[in-house]
């Protein structure tokens, strides 16, 4: 699997994700910090990578587009600490795989998430 991290994600997440084998990358990395959240969509589905955001927007772009693709990780946290985030999102690689895939807007919160597959 491949990651793009939306401004909101700490390139602890990021160092983290690449520790576990993943290719991630972050808008930062590539000086795209100001593009607009559709053209990060319009990358991911590109490059065949699943967003990392805080940012609710995406589900919204996502829902409305009827696209199955770019996956869509939303943290809804009342602690954003990378570490916390680690967290979760090691518990939803390991359950979730799968979904993720093949498109879902995942929104995850301090005691849940929740999968919606695309198109929805």
């Amino acid at each position: 699997m491949k990651f793009l991290a939306d401004m909101g994600i700490a390139s602890k997440t990021v160092s983290f994700l690449k520790k576990l084998g993943y290719n991630t990358i972050h808008l930062r990395e590539e000086n795209l910090q100001s593009i607009s959240d559709d053209k990060i969509v319009e990358k991911a589905n590109k490059e065949k990578r699943i967003i990392l955001t805080c940012d609710l927007d995406f589900g919204a772009i996502m829902s409305s587009s009827k696209d199955t693709f770019p996956s869509v990780i939303i943290f809804r946290l009342s602690d954003f600490r990378p570490e916390n985030i680690n967290r979760h999102l090691e518990k939803i690689l390991a359950e979730s795989s799968e979904i993720i895939q093949k498109g879902a807007i995942l929104s995850v919160s301090d005691d849940t998430y929740r999968i919606r597959v695309l198109p929805i």
